[in-house]
């Protein structure tokens, strides 16, 4: 049996099945409700149940607490209707603007860019590209029914190829099989494009702030080559912490573009800094806040861990002014946060 779904303020409905979540339905009609990691980890999903009955599914603590459970909010990416159901979520345009899909994806390149990250290039079907907003990820569609995530680390000019940053995780289902038994030409199966974490067309010009942490880097990288690729003259900070040097796998890339691009600075941080480093130090994102305490007139984009992805929006717009819906982010989810989850 199926329910009706009512998001409001806009007004729109979509139809969810007896056994689908409210966000998987929502993807499969195009309604461009904001999410993340899907997985009931990360809160980006998160909205108000203002009428009906749900049932929502195991999610972590520090995606939605049960002090908000008990004001009414639940996770789109875990609830399933039990009745017609009027939700409260602000709709993110653009979100739905290219078709999710199914494909397959040979394995071109397998490059060590640090002892445990690796960058993964895809080579797609040149009849069917994969079109993709600067941000956004796929998931690998593993045989045993598991899903894995990651982000583009490439604009989509080229979509005949996607670049993926990857950690290993030490047991990790999938990470695991990357980093000890992938191999060159290997056949894997993708489904994409997915998450509303892109840039916002922005009329007032603000200037930006790229906040990242580890792989998060990856989607930014995106956004920075898109950028490049539009002419886009906004001031954009990119802030990159990582707990060692090695954790910024691509320092000499951001390097390069900083030199060809005046209108970008970058600021690395590191919380273990090695010996002999002259850099900041210490959380990445209090390295905005002693930078720029007042964000009012400015946008961030954050991606990393969720700890900072929360620690940075809780402090950003409650001590620096920035306004709540200046804040982008896509928070990473580990294979451990998907086994928390029940994902």
């Amino acid at each position: 049996m199926s329910h009706r779904v009512t998001v409001q303020p806009s007004g729109h409905q979509f139809t969810v099945g007896a056994d689908e979540t409210l966000l998987a339905a929502a993807i499969r009609q195009a309604v461009g409700l904001p999410y993340g990691c899907q997985d009931g980890a990360c809160g980006a999903c998160k909205c108000k149940l203002l009428q009906g009955e749900v049932e929502l599914g195991a999610h972590q603590l520090k995606a939605l607490s049960e002090a908000e459970r008990t004001q009414g909010f639940i996770l789109a990416c875990r609830a399933k209707a039990l009745t017609d159901v009027v939700i409260e979520s602000h709709e993110v345009a653009g979100a739905d603007a290219y078709p999710v899909k199914k494909m397959p994806a040979r394995v071109s390149r397998i490059e060590r860019l640090a002892p445990d990250v690796v960058r993964v290039m895809l080579q797609l079907p040149a009849a069917d590209p994969l079109r993709y907003r600067a941000g956004q990820y796929i998931q690998f569609l593993l045989p045993d029914g598991v899903r894995r995530s990651y982000s583009m680390a490439n604009a989509p000019g080229d979509a005949a190829h996607i670049e993926l940053h990857l950690r290993h995780m030490p047991g990790g289902r999938f990470t695991e099989h990357v980093f000890h038994t992938m191999k060159e030409k290997d056949i894997l199966r993708i489904e994409g494009p997915f998450g509303s974490f892109f840039l916002r067309d922005d009329a007032q010009h603000r200037p930006m702030v790229f906040l990242a942490s580890g792989t998060g880097f990856a989607p930014i990288k995106a956004m920075l080559e898109q950028m490049q690729q539009t002419a886009d003259t906004r001031q954009v900070t990119l802030y990159w912490g990582g707990r060692r040097l090695h954790d910024l796998y691509l320092l000499d890339w951001v390097q390069q573009q900083c030199a060809a691009n005046p209108r970008l600075r970058f600021v690395p941080v590191l919380s273990e800094a090695d010996a002999g480093w002259n850099g900041r130090t210490g959380l990445v994102h209090q390295a905005v806040m002693a930078d720029l305490p007042d964000l009012s007139g400015h946008a961030v984009y954050a991606c990393g861990a969720p700890v900072m992805v929360q620690a940075a929006q809780r402090d950003f717009t409650t001590r620096c002014g920035l306004p709540e819906d200046a804040f982008y982010a896509d928070a990473f989810t580990t294979e451990a946060d998907k086994a928390a989850a029940g994902g």
